[in-house]
């Protein structure tokens, strides 16, 4: 089943086009990776998904319905991003109550666990809290909210590394116990990484990448040795990344794959991080649309 459809879907403001013709799906049930660069239209796509925006043109469906101004959409759907606002006033607690009164499946005896997980006493007034505790109490409301459709957007970035590893710990617990859509969209890849299951790559509002994780994985490789033999390894293949180190030459490649055979011609060959492979293709593709442009 399909929780997102976009197709064609298109966002200006003025003569800024923050979305041009973005079509892609987000099956139900699964952990999606929504990458990309800053200003990319990651969270334009986000918005126009929670009603918070609308389309200038293209078709929207979340759960079979646009979702702006639906409620029968909207109550499946949350939306957790970095600094949230709180109202003036709100401690830990309101927050959470508020959440609870939102979101039909929420599960408040998690959001405690969670509470003492991330060190939070829910007195505190949210207005004094720190970086690391503002972006633990989205976490928190995000994950206790159970909603079918759960996005987030860069909301752990304020979390230390050993409070971001214990977020990923209990989405994947949780995950497993109580399937839902989660979309998480975030500069640190290789954290997650083991997390995605699908990944879109939007750059300049455009997808790059719309594909599963796996696949993704056994797509590319970095090959390096003498510079003939690896521009005949090449041939054929999209190349991601050159670089030439004297005689050698080391390159990324989509669509190749680890030949152990051609070792005897001095070839060694790495797999690519799913960080790699994102990074190797917004940067080709920028490249390309340099040349384009000239």
């Amino acid at each position: 089943m399909t929780a997102v459809r976009m197709r064609g879907v298109t966002k200006r403001y003025g003569d800024f086009t923050a979305l041009d013709a973005v079509s892609l799906e987000l099956r139900e049930n699964t952990i999606h990776g929504l990458l990309g660069r800053n200003g990319a239209g990651k969270t334009t796509i986000m918005q126009i998904l929670t009603g918070q925006n609308f389309e200038t043109a293209g078709r929207v469906e979340v759960f079979g319905h646009h979702p702006y101004e639906n409620s029968r959409v909207l109550d499946r759907v949350c939306f957790i991003r970095e600094a949230q606002k709180y109202p003036d006033g709100y401690r830990v607690r309101d927050a959470l109550n508020a959440a609870a009164l939102l979101f039909p499946s929420w599960d408040a005896g998690f959001a405690a666990e969670l509470v003492g997980d991330f060190a939070l006493r829910e007195r505190q007034q949210i207005k004094k809290l720190s970086r690391g505790q503002l972006s633990a109490v989205g976490v928190i409301i995000g994950l206790a909210s159970r909603a079918p459709l759960t996005f987030f957007d860069e909301p752990y970035l304020g979390l230390d590394a050993v409070a971001r590893q214990l977020f990923y710990d209990r989405l994947l617990a949780d995950y497993a116990e109580h399937p839902r859509t989660v979309v998480l969209s975030t500069h640190l890849i290789d954290e997650v990484s083991d997390l995605i299951e699908h990944v879109v790559l939007i750059d300049e509002g455009r997808v790059l990448i719309d594909e599963d994780a796996d696949v993704l994985r056994g797509r590319a490789v970095t090959v390096t040795g003498p510079t003939a033999a690896v521009e005949a390894f090449a041939e054929g293949h999209t190349e991601l990344y050159r670089e030439e180190l004297g005689g050698f030459l080391r390159v990324t490649l989509a669509g190749a794959r680890p030949e152990p055979r051609l070792r005897s011609e001095g070839l060694e060959f790495e797999p690519v991080s799913l960080q790699q492979l994102v990074v190797r293709t917004t940067q080709h593709t920028l490249d390309d649309r340099k040349v384009a442009s000239r």
